[in-house]
């Protein structure tokens, strides 16, 4: 996989996409911290509305600027954060039962953490309700794009379009299913992964959730640390 340009800058201007494909819009600029390192990506989007994202949410895949889903990230982050702080609370009632750790400290460091998973599950059960909207908004666009496809069959079967017209509109449409169909899956996978998690399972590691899921490695980060530290003078 070719490596990213050491300068940011040589990304603007250029085309990003989702996971499926979709054409998302165009890099446009970055916020910079003092240091020189670049932690938002302004993108335009193809209405022409500007939005602004982390710059973790991006990577590179192969010659594709791609965004992530921010709500996969954030089941991402839930599934290694839960079952860490639940071990350590285990962790924590193994020390007290072994005298290893005073009654006092064991009751001050277990109600944190018992605060940190509690607030956390909250969050999770926000972030699967957000993926049951974004599942029914799936099921509605396949439901949509099948009755473009009988249309269209209907259409051409008394010849209102022509072959060439027909081609075309069937690619566009088939091309639509398999990208909301591999959407739906994903975040099929993402719930019942994060539900499982909710509900106790916390056998799984992150390790282990991040084999199912890889982030996005220091390669494939679409905006490198760049090489010195950049300071800018300001003209009068």
């Amino acid at each position: 996989m070719p490596k990213p340009s050491s300068n940011p800058f040589h990304f603007v201007g250029k085309a990003v996409s989702d996971e499926y494909g979709r054409q998302i819009g165009r890099i446009a600029s970055f916020l910079t911290s003092p240091d020189g390192r670049i932690n938002t990506v302004f993108v335009e989007h193809g209405d022409g509305e500007f939005l602004r994202y982390p710059n973790t949410q991006f990577k590179v895949n192969g010659d594709n600027i791609v965004i992530l889903p921010a709500v996969k990230l954030k089941v991402k982050s839930l599934c290694d954060e839960i079952p860490l702080i639940w071990r350590k609370d285990q962790a924590l009632k193994e020390l007290s039962e072994k005298k290893r750790v005073s009654t006092e400290m064991f009751n001050d460091i277990h109600k944190s953490f018992e605060g940190a998973l509690s607030q956390l599950k909250v969050d999770a059960q926000a972030t699967m309700a957000d993926i049951d909207n974004q599942t029914e908004k799936c099921v509605q666009q396949t439901s949509d794009l099948h009755s473009a496809l009988v249309n269209l069959e209907i259409e051409r079967e008394i010849g209102r379009i022509d072959d060439k017209s027909y081609q075309v509109a069937m690619g566009m449409i088939q091309h639509g299913l398999k990208r909301v169909n591999a959407e739906k899956i994903d975040l099929e996978a993402m719930r019942s992964k994060l539900s499982n998690i909710v509900l106790g399972d916390a056998s799984a590691t992150p390790v282990e959730a991040e084999a199912e899921e890889e982030a996005p490695g220091p390669e494939d980060t679409i905006l490198p640390e760049p090489p010195v530290v950049v300071h800018v003078k300001q003209s009068s």
